[in-house]
């Protein structure tokens, strides 16, 4: 585990109440041990460490991601998995993705409306709802309104 001063990298967090409304995760691949909305759901089926993908990647990075883990984690019926190349978390549907790149973090969130504006560097039509993308690299840069965005993307999904 990777450990940055006293900030610890956590590796998986799943937050599942005893009853949960309109989803139902209650299946564990018994191969990668992932958290999945329905049995014999298709997936990456390989189990990935969170620090694997900081691997290389500058520490300022970790800390953004413990910022946005520590609020996001906590919410109702809040699945946080690893794929080769990013974090997926999952309410009922995937609501956000963050992907470590060499100096920042892609986050991507949707939305019902197209997201315009800094620190919006890309909004795109996908099923219906929009796909937006911001690129983080330090922890100022977490605010309210990437997690507004992220709450809302929650709430949609």
């Amino acid at each position: 585990m990777k450990i940055l001063g006293e900030t610890k990298l956590i590796v998986k967090i799943v937050i599942l109440p005893a009853n949960i409304k309109n989803c139902d995760m209650t299946w564990v691949c018994p191969k990668c041990e992932r958290e999945l909305l329905k049995e014999n759901q298709t997936h990456y089926c390989a189990r990935v460490s969170v620090d694997s993908l900081f691997t290389g990647k500058p520490d300022e990075l970790v800390l953004v991601f413990d910022r946005l883990l520590a609020e996001v984690a906590g919410w109702k019926d809040v699945i946080v998995s690893t794929t080769p190349h990013c974090i997926v978390f999952v309410h009922r549907k995937t609501f956000l993705v963050i992907r470590p790149m060499q100096k920042v973090l892609d986050v991507k969130f949707y939305s019902q409306a197209a997201q315009t504006g800094h620190p919006i560097i890309n909004s795109t039509l996908y099923s219906g709802k929009y796909a937006n993308n911001v690129r983080l690299k330090s922890v100022g840069e977490v605010t309210q309104q990437v997690f507004g965005w992220i709450y809302q993307s929650y709430k949609l999904l």
